[in-house]
C-alpha cells in the first residue's frame, strides 16, 4: 500500500493510497485509530470512492464514533479506466434509459462481473490495512455500501469471515445474492429506497428473509436509493457501534 496524499481536517486525516491497480483513501481520526473499529464503503455502480454520501457517511463514523473508514473505486469507476466490456455495459445502460426500457438485466450482470473483480481487492485491500500500525489485525470490521456496493459486500463477507456485521441499502435481487445472504451469520442492516422504480418490493424481502444471521434489521425509507434520508445514515453508524464496539476515546460519549 503505497500513500499518494493526505489532508488533515475538522479532527479527520484523509489519505489516498494505491495498491497495485487499485485506488483508494483512508479516513481517520487525528486523535489516533489504534483498536478502533475499520469501515469498509462501497460505493454504488457508477460512482467512486468519493462521491458525495459515502464521504458524508465516513467523516459522521470518524468523528463521532473515532472509526478508520476505507473506501475503493470499483473496477472501471473514479481513478480506474474501464476495459471495453466494462464500456459496453454502460453504453447499453445508457441506451436503455434514453429509451425508457429497463435497465435491471443489464444492471445485474454489470455489477457481477465488477463484484467478482472487486471481492478479491477489498480482500488485498484489508490484508494490507490489517498490516498498518494504526489498523492492526485486532480491530473489528464491519462493511456498507449500496447498489454495486451490496453485490460486492454480499459477496465479499460469504467468503470473508473477517468481516463482523453489515450494512447494505438497495440492490437489484436476483438468484446469485440469495444464494449469497444464506452464508451471512453476522448482524444485518438492510434498507429498502421504496419508491426505487425497478426494485421489487416482494424480491427486497425475499432476500432480507435470505439471511441466515440470528440478528437481522429491515428497514424501508421514502425515496430512491440516492436519497437516503440522514436518519438512516444516523441509524448504519450506531448499527456499527452497537456490533463493533467505538474507539477508547469515544466510549463515553
Amino acid at each position: 500500500m503505497h500513500f499518494t496524499s493526505e489532508t488533515s481536517s475538522n479532527g479527520v486525516i484523509e489519505r489516498t493510497f494505491t495498491l497495485d491497480e487499485i485506488t483508494g483513501v483512508l479516513w481517520s481520526p487525528t486523535s489516533g485509530t489504534v483498536g478502533a473499529p475499520l469501515l469498509l464503503s462501497g460505493h454504488a455502480g457508477g460512482m467512486h470512492k468519493k462521491a458525495p454520501g459515502l464521504v458524508a457517511s465516513a467523516l459522521h463514523c470518524v468523528t463521532t464514533y473515532g472509526y478508520t473508514v476505507a473506501a475503493i473505486d470499483a473496477p472501471g469507476h473514479g481513478d480506474r479506466p474501464r476495459n471495453s466490456q466494462d464500456q459496453r455495459w454502460a453504453e447499453a445502460i445508457h441506451r436503455a434509459r434514453a429509451a425508457i426500457a429497463p435497465i435491471a438485466p443489464i444492471v445485474i450482470d454489470y455489477n457481477m462481473s465488477l463484484a467478482e473483480r472487486a471481492v478479491p481487492e477489498w480482500q488485498a485491500t484489508l490484508d494490507a490495512l490489517q498490516a498498518l500500525p494504526e489498523v492492526g489485525a485486532e480491530a473489528p470490521i464491519g462493511y456498507g455500501g449500496m447498489t454495486l456496493g451490496v453485490v460486492t459486500g454480499l459477496m465479499l463477507t460469504a467468503v470473508d469471515s473477517r468481516i463482523a456485521a453489515v450494512s447494505f441499502g438497495g440492490v437489484y435481487v436476483h438468484d446469485a445474492l440469495i444464494e449469497a445472504a444464506r452464508k451471512i451469520t453476522v448482524p444485518v442492516e438492510y434498507r429498502i429506497p421504496w419508491d426505487e422504480d425497478e426494485i421489487d418490493h416482494t424480491a427486497a424481502i425475499a432476500l432480507f428473509d435470505a439471511f441466515a444471521a440470528r440478528e437481522k434489521t429491515l428497514h424501508a425509507h421514502p425515496g430512491r436509493h440516492n436519497q437516503v434520508p440522514e436518519y438512516e445514515r444516523d441509524s448504519s453508524a450506531r448499527f456499527f457501534a452497537r456490533h463493533l464496539g467505538r474507539a477508547a476515546d469515544t466510549a463515553s460519549d
